[in-house]
């Protein structure tokens, strides 16, 4: 074997050993501090084993990529859900929709839904007693209590969710609990891979930056260990947004895809201003969003039709609960707090938003949507300083595609937010600290990209001239957004 190959092939066996015991320990609650410091070991690793691949010849690239996307995957099996029980409600929703009961119609503790409960879902008696259980009313002395999060409001997932989480109920064996929804997920993130890979192939771009997520420990922990449903979003925008790019003239194609992903998880909508870089008709803009438009209303339509309750379910709620729309609430805006009144963070983020948007549809490279949309929900992330770590998968997934590793500072800081942020008692000097940072990275990086002038240098050494005679179209990024 290669020296070079072999080098990153030992880097990527520590990655997948300090992930299974990562995994393996069972410190969210009892001590999230030392569990972020596992964190921070994988992502130390994983920096590693990347700047290991950039010497590894170029025929060992892609056969070492899939190989270690395919370990990295497996660890995320190794343990039950650790830091997250979202996944229970997905296998909750499952069975009641092959029951044949909407999953908008009735919260999980309400009492026409008895019949379908466990023991696993729903346990009772001294089963009550992990900190991960919430109780649900009953009768008698005996406590009852359930694995989902808020048991009392309905579901908040969308259709294209909800079809995903029936289906795997439905090829799921008897017993088989939380394991097919995370080997679901393997095979997704998987699938994440097998699609950048294509991208970049089709591109003429050197593959090594499919590592970014093939080998990225948001992986393993979110996509697959917590089955986030999260991963099949970012799946159908990586399809989408490839779409655009090799089928520009046939860009309904993409925007029918990427209305398939907002139906799943909503949040990949962010991703439309990066599929719309460079559009100057109204006509090549419609052919993206009608299309998206209209698969996200008719795939409502169905359950609309068989629902008594809202098909939104607690997606009010939740905003509240975030403090999206009260920032005193919670940790939102951490950044934009430290110099400005909680009365104005809003304002200005969804003006700035709307600036960068307009930026990116305005001066994107149509035949790179993605580094528009890495743009768009790389800054999104950082103003609106999300707590959840498995929200970054999206982002991992824009920067394999676009090459600007310094946005997976943004992706490290959800799980310093979501893990590290335990140990104190309120998560915004944490939210701060940890945005703060990979913002600044975010920025330094682009300050010594336009020092360097005429070009932009990739992680994989490859340096792409801006502009000039005989550039191929793939290779000019003159308008590609900073």
């Amino acid at each position: 074997m290669n020296p070079r190959t072999a080098l990153t092939a030992t880097a990527l066996a520590a990655l997948t050993t300090v992930l299974v015991l990562t995994i393996r320990y069972d410190g969210y609650r009892a001590d999230p501090g030392g569990l972020f410091w596992w964190y921070a070991a994988c992502w130390g690793l994983f920096a590693g084993a990347l700047l290991a691949l950039r010497r590894v010849p170029s025929s060992h690239v892609v056969p070492l990529i899939v190989a270690g996307a395919i370990a990295v995957t497996v660890t995320g099996l190794v343990a039950p859900p650790r830091t997250s029980t979202d996944s229970y409600r997905y296998a909750w929703d499952g069975r009641v929709q092959s029951a044949g009961v909407s999953p908008y119609d009735h919260a999980p503790q309400d009492p026409e839904l008895v019949r379908l409960r466990d023991a696993w879902l729903f346990p009772t008696g001294a089963a009550c007693t992990g900190p991960d259980r919430a109780p649900i009313p009953h009768t008698g002395p005996v406590p009852h209590c359930t694995r989902l999060n808020r048991p009392a409001v309905h579901t908040i997932y969308p259709p294209v969710a909800e079809a995903y989480f029936l289906t795997v109920d439905q090829l799921s064996p008897e017993g088989a609990r939380h394991k097919p929804l995370q080997i679901g997920s393997g095979l997704i993130s998987l699938g994440v891979t097998g699609a950048v890979l294509l991208i970049l192939r089709r591109r003429g771009t050197d593959p090594r930056r499919a590592a970014y997520w093939a080998w990225c420990p948001a992986v393993p922990i979110e996509a697959v260990n917590n089955a986030h449903v999260d991963v099949l979003g970012t799946l159908l925008s990586v399809t989408g947004l490839g779409l655009l790019a090799v089928l520009p003239n046939r860009r309904s194609a993409g925007g029918l895809v990427l209305g398939i992903a907002v139906a799943t998880k909503l949040m990949p909508a962010i991703v439309l201003p990066g599929a719309l870089s460079g559009v100057r008709r109204v006509r090549d803009a419609g052919a993206v969003l009608l299309p998206a438009a209209a698969f996200t209303v008719l795939a409502y339509l169905p359950y609309v039709l068989l629902s008594d309750g809202s098909v939104f379910g607690y997606l009010g709620g939740y905003v509240e609960e975030e403090g999206y729309d009260d920032p005193a609430a919670g940790a939102r805006y951490a950044l934009l707090r430290l110099v400005l009144p909680d009365s104005w963070t809003l304002p200005v983020v969804l003006a700035g938003m709307a600036g960068v948007s307009l930026y990116v549809m305005r001066r994107g490279d149509p035949q790179r949507p993605w580094s528009g949309a890495l743009l768009v929900t790389g800054w999104a992330f950082a103003l609106l300083t999300p707590g959840y770590s498995w929200y970054a998968l999206l982002l991992v997934a824009l920067v394999a595609l676009d090459g600007r590793w310094e946005w997976l500072g943004i992706a490290l800081a959800g799980p310093a937010v979501y893990v590290f942020g335990r140990v104190f008692a309120q998560r915004e000097p944490t939210a701060a600290i940890a945005y703060g940072a990979a913002a600044l990275l975010v920025l330094a990086a682009a300050a010594v990209r336009r020092r360097r002038g005429t070009g932009t240098r990739h992680p994989e050494g490859i340096s792409i001239r801006t502009s000039g005679p005989g550039s191929p179209p793939s290779a000019r990024t003159a308008s590609r957004p900073t």
